[in-house]
């Protein structure tokens, strides 16, 4: 019986290490989804600390689809300004704004009140759905305390995804994506706007 139990958490240890291992080392190694691909579907949690799957946030509306690191990031905080300073136009063209990162509802409401925004955030604390879109990678040790805080504990493997944006339809297939491993270039709001127009015009 010991045997077995020795054997069972060298199991459980070996899984463990190739979980984190699976995680690319920099974010210029991930394999991120590509276009005509389905997004995952995860489950999230929102800013009262529910949880819903992905595809059932998705199904409202067409999809602009923001990930990125979190609300200590300087970077991502323009970023969301500069999207929700576009909000209306993106909202009149039919689609709905969503944010994804690994930080917990309580600085989720933080970011959202700093920053005005009014569209959704959700938190992927565990990584689980950034894994799954292949945009996570294993951050560097100096962030491992803060993301280990920022995500409610729920970060123990210390990842962070690259930003993106991705324009997904109702069925949560992406029709658009910007992925750049360097966390300080972003696309500019006016892009996005004029991508979601073009995209529209070959439906029309």
């Amino acid at each position: 019986m010991k045997g077995y139990i020795l054997s069972a958490l060298i199991t459980l240890a070996a899984t463990a290490m190739l979980h984190a291992q699976q995680l690319p080392e920099k974010p210029e190694d991930i394999s991120p989804l590509l276009i005509g691909e389905t997004m995952p579907n995860s489950e999230l949690a929102a800013l009262d600390g529910k949880t819903i799957s992905f595809h059932d946030i998705a199904k409202e509306k067409p999809t602009v689809l923001i990930v990125y690191r979190g609300g200590w990031c300087p970077y991502c905080n323009r970023h969301l300004a500069a999207i929700g300073q576009s909000e209306a136009e993106i909202l009149e063209l039919g689609y709905q704004i969503v944010a994804i990162s690994p930080d917990k509802a309580e600085k989720l409401r933080e970011t959202a009140e700093k920053d005005s925004i009014r569209y959704r955030l959700f938190s992927d604390g565990d990584g689980a759905f950034a894994k799954a879109a292949g945009l996570a990678f294993q951050a560097p040790q100096r962030y491992g305390e803060r993301l280990l805080d920022w995500s409610g504990g729920k970060n123990t493997d210390g990842y962070l995804p690259v930003p993106a944006i991705f324009v997904l339809d109702r069925d949560a297939a992406i029709q658009f994506e910007y992925i750049n491993p360097d966390y300080k270039k972003r696309l500019p709001s006016e892009i996005l706007l004029a991508v979601l127009k073009a995209l529209q015009a070959a439906e029309d």
